[in-house]
């Protein structure tokens, strides 16, 4: 055997199977969350996502004033997420009022979506909480919370992102969901966000086989995953038919993963059903549309059952209502 084959019997047969796949063993956890990539960024892009308040407190353990953050005393139905990394990290389901000025939890969204480490900052001992995947510090947890948990995950606003998801309430609110990609999904959620009866709408990532991607990940193509808008709306107030009908008027559903400029498997047409009414509303609209010759082309569009979505970047949120003009808007 030669010396060139030894290396290769090395590289193949000891070296264990992370260093093959890109990412450490600390990058892949077991259960559920099988893969969730570290996040590493330098201060200098943080600050291009973040507002200074927002960098102030994830990136260098600042702390908002008392009462002062948005989501303190917010009673609505849905989930936190990282404001840096977009990862959940609490619902509302395990929030509670403490009165302490801060958002409080008595438990995270998943434990393994949190650090803790020890604070011995400002001539006290506390218990740090950071977000697993990029280290933004959170807050602090303490013994005096509620049961069952006896904590108090005591959270600054400005690291929180909130997505509303009725499925959260106490009750049936009979507010539906629908999910739809249609290219960058910047306008597309300006576009959403207009049509009276859609109370949120929220941009990520569905359809892939990559749990919690990056948007720079979904950008390479090969996570699977396509961009789209998840909205709720009241039946109420908004069929489903229209939305289709308004899905179909803002992109071209007849070019093969490309909107525009935009190309890439990410930008394909694709309508996500979360239940059998609207796979059968969603089927029947494009056949009707196909057939009705306003596209010159065939349409192309994807119709799946909804998987898990995927919120994407805090910065990505009402993305065209922060940069007027963008997207044509």
């Amino acid at each position: 055997m030669t010396l060139n084959w030894k290396i290769i019997f090395v590289l193949v047969f000891f070296l264990p199977a992370p260093f093959f796949c890109g990412f450490s063993a600390e990058d892949k956890n077991d259960g559920e969350y099988s893969y969730m990539k570290k996040i590493i960024k330098t201060d200098e892009e943080w600050k291009r996502h973040l507002t200074p308040e927002q960098f102030a407190i994830t990136r260098q353990k600042g702390t908002e004033a008392a009462f002062c953050g948005m989501m303190h005393d917010s009673k609505k139905p849905g989930i936190y997420y990282c404001v840096c990394c977009a990862l959940p990290l609490f619902t509302s389901k395990q929030k509670f009022t403490s009165g302490t000025g801060w958002p409080s939890f008595f438990s995270p969204y998943n434990e393994k979506h949190i650090n803790t480490r020890i604070d011995t900052g400002h001539g006290m001992t506390r218990t740090e909480v950071l977000c697993a995947r990029c280290d933004a510090h959170l807050g602090h947890v303490f013994s005096d919370g509620p049961k069952p948990t006896g904590l108090r995950y005591c959270i600054n606003s400005d690291a929180l992102s909130f997505m509303q998801d009725s499925s959260l309430a106490e009750k049936d609110t009979g507010i539906k969901r629908a999910t739809f990609g249609a290219g960058c999904f910047w306008h597309v959620e300006a576009d959403f966000a207009k049509i009276k009866g859609v109370l949120s709408v929220s941009s990520g990532f569905m359809g892939g086989k990559v749990q919690f991607p990056s948007y720079e990940e979904v950008c390479t193509g090969k996570t699977g995953h396509a961009e789209v808008v998840h909205l709720e709306f009241d039946p109420k107030q908004v069929t489903y038919e229209q939305l289709l009908d308004a899905f179909w008027k803002l992109h071209d559903p007849t070019t093969l993963n490309k909107q525009g400029a935009d190309v890439g498997s990410q930008y394909r047409s694709v309508i996500f059903f979360h239940d059998k009414d609207q796979e059968k509303s969603a089927n029947e609209s494009k056949e009707k549309m196909d057939k009705s010759g306003t596209f010159k082309s065939k349409i192309v569009t994807e119709v799946h059952s909804a998987t898990e979505f995927y919120r994407a970047e805090d910065y990505h949120q009402r993305y065209a209502e922060k940069h007027p003009g963008v997207c044509g808007l």
